[in-house]
């Protein structure tokens, strides 16, 4: 598989003899700020058996780097056929958010790598769970979507969208406001980011300026990050937490544990929009149930969400089609 520039993309065969049974997952973005501590720790997990890491740059100096710990998950580097046999794919691939970029600059960048990047997981691994995380989700996944469309070998539940930064960040967020998050429910519906709606189940009776703390701090969590690295950096080790947190378990629901409920971006019937982030049951085959929204702190949000959250959706089906 090549980006667009012609590279080729690198893989490493990391399975340890004699190992523990598991997973076959590939990260593709391996060498960037959000991959490499989300290479090392894939590694650590018990249920994945062979990790391929890829990246136009930089990815054989990962691979002896994590080759080196003692995990039942490692092994060399190799060059084979990307993507082949793969039972998860984590695309990170693509430039992070920078001081003064908005998410159409993002779109503008990464779209055509997203689209590349499916056209060949639809041919080499199409049962695979993908879990996207390349910003803007509120765009790629669609661009992912209508890719997978055309190869008619991909079930659209598959396709997961990774907003869990945000469900992450409310989590810790309603801590400073002075709850338990073990005692509280707070998915975040809608989409990613701009258009996220946080959701405190059961319903809390928060102020106002309360209500507008937690609804701005995360929506604009990432630019926080960005503003005080002054530029230098971006939200790349809390992205990593949490794409570890999501793959955990899109892996416990390849396993087929019970019970496995995580918020993420999906094709959905929830509304009358064609993907929303809401939450979902995964199994084998990615989002087993989608849930409905039930009762909403934040029922006239929602509205302006869903009315953002369909023009992203159309300019990345656009993108596709055009």
């Amino acid at each position: 598989m090549k980006v667009e520039d012609g590279s080729t993309l690198s893989r490493a065969d990391c399975r340890a003899k004699g190992g523990p049974p598991g997973f076959k997952m590939a990260i593709v973005g391996a060498a960037g700020g959000i991959g490499q501590p989300l290479a090392m720790l894939m590694k650590m997990n018990p249920l994945v058996s062979v990790l391929h890491l890829y990246d136009v740059v930089n990815a054989p100096g990962v691979t002896a780097d994590i080759s080196h710990m003692d995990t039942g998950c490692c092994g060399k580097l190799q060059l084979e056929s990307a993507l082949t046999g793969i039972d998860l794919v984590i695309i990170l691939a693509g430039v992070l958010r920078k001081p003064g970029m908005t998410r159409d600059d993002l779109f503008n960048i990464n779209a055509g790598i997203v689209r590349t990047i499916c056209e060949g997981i639809a041919k080499a691994c199409p049962k695979a769970i993908v879990n996207l995380i390349s910003n803007p989700v509120n765009f790629t996944i669609p661009i992912a979507a209508e890719v997978f469309k055309k190869g008619d070998t991909c079930d659209p539940k598959q396709l997961l969208g990774v907003t869990m930064l945000d469900v992450v960040r409310e989590n810790t967020f309603v801590v400073i406001l002075g709850l338990d998050p073990r005692e509280v429910d707070v998915p975040v519906v809608g989409g990613h980011a701009e258009v996220d709606v946080p959701v405190v189940k059961p319903p809390c009776s928060f102020t106002k300026e309360e209500t507008e703390y937690l609804t701005n701090r995360i929506q604009n969590g990432g630019t926080e990050v960005v503003e005080a690295t002054v530029g230098a950096g971006s939200a790349t080790l809390s992205m990593a937490y949490t794409a570890v947190k999501f793959a955990y378990a899109c892996l416990r629901g390849l396993r087929e544990d019970a019970g496995v409920v995580e918020c993420t971006f999906v094709a959905s019937e929830v509304t009358e929009l064609p993907f929303f982030a809401t939450k979902v049951r995964l199994g084998r085959s990615g989002a087993k149930e989608i849930y409905q929204l039930g009762p909403l702190n934040e029922k006239i949000r929602l509205e302006k969400a869903k009315t953002e959250l369909a023009a992203s959706i159309q300019k990345g089906v656009s993108f596709i089609k055009k």
